[in-house]
């Protein structure tokens, strides 16, 4: 190299310093995601204390706003005027707008549908917790039947079995009965996809944007991560979980989606995950993850084998993703399991 085409020192120097700006965070990344995968639940019970002690030192910025917490009127016929008939519990990093075709069709039944929103990043526990403080705010004279999206049915069926009807104890929530439960999409036995887990807050933290509500506490005010754990197949919460006998006289019903092949959407997606995380260790587990669950996609996100629980009837599959399932989108313009939820609900209207 010639003198005139040499760098600087101090050019040298410079770029020096961004290598290493570029390098470290890389590293500590990889150090990060091979800690984790060895100890998940150290990893668990970590982002639980950084969530709790982000509340203690900053309780203003990280309180949810008030429609993000609590019971919503989801009906346009009934609004508050009347106690709900169907109250429905969203999934892990849900944008939203979930509910929104349900709510609709549930309108046409004439059947009063709310909607529970809470936290639905930290521990599973906690968000059952949270309904638990809520639930004494219903109508205990006017039954209720439950419909959870993905984890939130995990969040029903753990406030039913530790809440409403603990084994050889009383009820600790005391509120409405509950006539049935439906689980749509709910991953019983855990889902492999939790592992993607920055990835899947990405479309959170846009919605946050786009709704104008995105503050450097906005990622955090939803929980630091230990849903995802929780979800994992193995987890110590669906162990428990899974243990609890489920009590009699509350009906189940189990939907789940199975996609023919995985979409070019999904497929575009890890591509640009790959791109993005230029760190070939990751890229590599990616890969792998998806080679495991590729025999079994379910949903897309959801293994079909997630989806049964014994004692229960088998799931009723259909064929849609894990969010198409309730909302339109690339395989459905109409969701599947809003005719399939009607028909349920129909049923168990008509029984004495």
């Amino acid at each position: 190299m010639s003198r005139r085409t040499r760098p600087k020192p101090r050019l040298r120097t410079r770029l020096i310093v961004v290598g290493m700006l570029v390098v470290l965070p890389l590293m500590v990344l990889a150090a990060w995601l091979s800690w984790t995968e060895q100890h998940p639940e150290q990893e668990r019970e970590l982002r639980i204390e950084v969530q709790d002690r982000l509340h203690e030192w900053f309780p203003e910025a990280m309180e949810l706003p008030e429609e993000l917490v609590g019971f919503v009127p989801r009906s346009e016929t009934f609004g508050t005027s009347a106690p709900p008939d169907v109250l429905m519990l969203h999934g892990l990093d849900e944008p939203g707008n979930i509910w929104d075709e349900l709510a609709q069709a549930l309108d046409a039944a004439e059947l009063n549908g709310w909607e529970f929103r809470y936290p639905n990043d930290q521990a599973i526990e906690h968000s059952t917790d949270l309904l638990a403080e809520y639930w004494g705010e219903l109508d205990p004279d006017h039954p209720v039947i439950l419909i959870g999206h993905s984890m939130g049915g995990l969040v029903i069926r753990d406030f039913i079995t530790r809440y409403r009807h603990p084994v050889g104890a009383a009820p600790s929530a005391k509120g409405p009965r509950i006539d049935g439960v439906i689980l749509v999409a709910t991953p019983n036995h855990g889902s492999e996809w939790a592992r993607l887990r920055v990835w899947l807050e990405v479309r959170e933290w846009l919605a946050d944007i786009q709704q104008q509500r995105f503050s450097l506490f906005a990622g955090l005010r939803d929980g630091t991560g230990a849903a995802k754990i929780d979800l994992r197949p193995g987890s110590h919460f669906l162990a428990e979980l899974n243990a609890r006998p489920w009590p009699d006289g509350i009906p189940v019903r189990i939907i789940g989606g199975k996609l023919p092949e995985p979409t070019p959407a999904m497929r575009e997606s890890l591509a640009a995950l790959d791109e993005q995380i230029d760190l070939e260790a990751v890229a590599g587990r990616i890969s792998e993850w998806w080679e495991q669950t590729d025999d079994e996609l379910g949903d897309g996100v959801v293994p079909v084998e997630s989806l049964h629980l014994d004692g229960h009837p088998d799931p009723l599959i259909l064929e849609a993703s894990h969010r198409g399932l309730l909302v339109p989108g690339p395989l459905t313009d109409e969701p599947p399991a809003i005719d399939a939820i009607l028909e349920i609900l129909d049923q168990w209207q008509g029984d004495p």
